[in-house]
């Protein structure tokens, strides 16, 4: 009993462990808070940051579609099953 005991406090311990390690490694470029500076004269960052603008807003546009259009899909497909 005391070794179930002493497994399961271990197995705790180590996913404690490794949540913890997993929160801090995600979190750390959270601290960057400017990755591109467009703040330079002459060097093109401002062309960076605005191409890197654009590829966002162009995937975030492209997920709210895809996203309507599974959203249909699947209620088409209710619709002809329940008729």
């Amino acid at each position: 009993m005391i070794r179930r005991f002493a497994s399961r406090t271990a197995a705790v311990v180590l996913f404690a462990a490794a949540v913890g390690s997993a929160v801090l490694a995600l979190a750390a470029p959270a601290g960057a808070q400017q990755l591109v500076d467009a703040g330079g004269q002459g060097d093109g960052s401002g062309g960076l940051a605005f191409v890197l603008f654009a590829v966002m807003v162009a995937a975030c546009a492209w997920a709210m579609f895809y996203m309507d259009r599974v959203r249909r899909r699947r209620a088409s497909s209710e619709d002809q099953d329940q008729s």
